[in-house]
């Protein structure tokens, strides 16, 4: 296993700081660097000999379709540039619809939560197989925090990730400040998900602060570390020694002081769990630390040749135990990372290459689904029929097929659509799901989406002063999220230069800074606004 340490994630507006904290290592976004153009501040780091971890969030590997080849490439590309020994990604979808459910593309701009259901767990499988083919390290995936459940679920957040190991040899990166937050709004108890999990194939754990508003915690990454998700962080580290540690703060920065404060209770809490931690007799064939893989890796290990041996020393794990999805038991234990290499602002002027939702506060509600194939509708998306199910500790395991069908995808596709179109698009809220968390969620992206824009664009809220929030939020209620934060950011500003701002020649400027095209002329102006009377644009 990596021994990782104690760490931080390295964001550009504490870089100084970094540098100058007790650290041992440093986890970056992976969209937010760019191979070839690293910062200075990573690039001494890498000198000093800091690894440096690659961190995704826009694979959406639990999105109902495969993982997009051109993100695969650009994550392995920044593994091999920053040298990291693994690479992490999380398990959620972050845009749905396209042509899998024949109904409008939607972006998230957020991790949102899947089903702990039979079918998109299938589909998470094969998705992580084919992240794994491409990239050239080890994989992790994290759990998220999320808002609201889904209704009909099958399993359990331990069984499901447990199901997630065993059929496909992922490592984990736990967040216990997403276990907490999980806690607070969905009634889930961490110390169950802690038991359940296989925690020998943990390779690190994040922890973070956050916030109660609406009546639900919000996973801020802007406020200290709260005393419970440390207690949390207690528990796992008496039950396996975690590899590495790392405190995530993505907005409030506070002083350098503050943040070494809070990395050494991190350490002290790990420090004093595995003291006091009670001791497992040793069998002499699983270790603490270490993820044991069965017989079936023989000879297909990391001496292996061809595709298994390939796979092997990417991820530590047999092909034919990837492909076949056979449980981890037994035989030599295998090391996170082995053979790998060992060491990661605003938008630029020109463009660069509790307890479940219930009825009537009676009894879960499933989301209905038919188990045959899918007659997707022309008009608003709508959530098709399951058959009712047992409770989500009870569900059957059925056999892993090779890979998620199509009608499986599709299936899990429509549901993700309906329930992103009810957070991103004002469509009714698809049946069985608790309506006021999901709008407390949807107003938590129209929200996150008004403050990335603030921060790529900081020219907008000058320009616009304090109409620049009001304006864009009654944007976001008309205009779903596009596909990136600079796209969002470029078609709020044509919005406004089509609705005549006083600060038209300022926008003007902007947008010719920015935009490879012209804005839209004065004859663009009137034909979209006619449009806009007489039904749509």
């Amino acid at each position: 296993m990596t021994e990782l340490g104690i760490g931080i994630g390295w964001r550009p507006e504490i870089a100084d700081a970094v540098e100058e904290l007790p650290v041992d290592w440093v986890e970056v976004v992976a969209e937010n660097v760019c191979v070839g153009h690293l910062p200075d501040s990573l690039t001494r780091l890498r000198a000093r000999g800091v690894t440096v971890v690659p961190h995704g969030v826009s694979l959406g590997l639990g999105g109902a379709d495969r993982p997009d080849p051109e993100r695969l490439a650009a994550l392995a590309s920044k593994a091999e540039a920053l040298g990291a020994p693994l690479v992490t990604e999380h398990i959620a979808f972050v845009r749905a619809g396209g042509p899998l459910t024949a109904t409008p593309r939607l972006e998230a701009g957020h991790l949102l939560p899947v089903p702990r259901t039979r079918d998109a767990l299938d589909v998470l499988c094969e998705n992580v197989r084919i992240a794994q083919e491409a990239l050239p390290v080890p994989l992790a995936l994290e759990n998220i925090a999320a808002l609201f459940s889904w209704p009909g679920e099958e399993l359990s957040e331990g069984r499901f990730l447990a199901e997630l190991v065993e059929r496909t040899g992922v490592r984990l990166l736990i967040d216990v400040a997403n276990l907490h937050t999980n806690h607070r709004n969905r009634g889930e108890d961490p110390a169950r998900a802690l038991a359940e999990l296989p925690v020998e194939a943990i390779a690190y754990v994040h922890v973070a602060g956050g916030v109660e508003r609406d009546g639900v915690w919000h996973d801020t990454h802007a406020h200290p570390v709260p005393a419970p998700v440390l207690d949390i962080l207690a528990d796992l580290a008496g039950r396996v020694a975690p590899p590495g540690v790392l405190l995530e703060r993505d907005d409030h920065f506070p002083a350098a002081t503050e943040l070494a404060g809070e990395l050494a209770a991190i350490r002290a809490t790990v420090t004093t769990a595995r003291r006091t931690a009670p001791r497992a007799p040793s069998t002499g064939t699983h270790s603490a630390g270490t993820v044991a893989f069965g017989p079936d890796v023989v000879g297909t290990g990391a001496g292996g040749t061809g595709a298994g041996g390939r796979l092997a020393a990417r991820h530590g794990v047999g092909a034919a135990v990837l492909r076949s999805g056979r449980a981890l038991a037994g035989g030599d234990p295998l090391h996170i990372g082995a053979g790998a290499r060992v060491s990661g602002g605003p938008m630029p002027a020109s463009r660069p290459a509790p307890p479940a939702a219930t009825a009537a506060h009676g009894t879960p509600v499933p989301v209905p689904v038919p188990s045959g194939p899918v007659t997707v509708p022309s008009g608003p998306v709508a959530v098709l029929a399951r058959p009712e199910t047992g409770s989500a500790t009870a569900a059957p395991p059925r056999a892993a097929s090779p890979d998620a069908g199509d009608v499986v995808r599709q299936r899990l596709g429509v549901g993700q659509a309906a329930l992103l179109s009810a957070l991103v698009a004002g469509t009714p809220v698809p049946e069985g799901f608790d309506v006021r968390r999901i709008r407390v969620q949807s107003r938590a992206l129209a929200a996150k989406r008004v403050s990335v824009v603030a921060r790529i664009a900081p020219d907008l809220p000058r320009i616009l002063g304090a109409d620049f929030r009001p304006a864009f939020l009654a944007y976001a209620r008309r205009r779903p999220m596009p596909g990136s934060y600079r796209r969002d950011a470029l078609d709020f500003v044509e919005g406004l230069l089509l609705d005549g701002r006083p600060e038209h020649r300022e926008l003007t400027r902007w947008w010719r800074e920015r935009a490879e095209s012209r804005p839209p002329g004065i004859a663009e102006r009137l034909a979209r606004a006619g449009r806009r009377v007489f039904g749509g644009r």
